[in-house]
């Protein structure tokens, strides 16, 4: 690297460090640290098993099925 940039590196390399002394200064043993500052919370339903289709039924209205698969056009060359 040159100069200027251990020169400019430097620079910013202090001003991180100033921002976390002065996050240090405020930090307490009574503040939990946090990831996020509102409290989140699981919001996806619980998981049900309900009815499926069988293959046939899946591929019934399929423009083109092979091996029990839809069949796609290829768009990448494949060897």
């Amino acid at each position: 690297m040159s100069e200027d940039e251990l020169a400019a590196l430097a620079g910013g390399l202090s001003t991180i460090l100033e921002n976390v002394a002065r996050v240090n200064e405020v930090v307490g043993d009574d503040v939990p640290a946090t990831s996020h500052p509102i409290a989140l919370s699981n919001v996806l339903r619980p998981d049900e098993v309900g009815a499926t289709l069988t293959s046939e039924q899946a591929l019934a209205a399929a423009p083109a099925a092979a091996d029990d698969k839809f069949l796609v056009p290829q768009i990448l060359g494949e060897e």
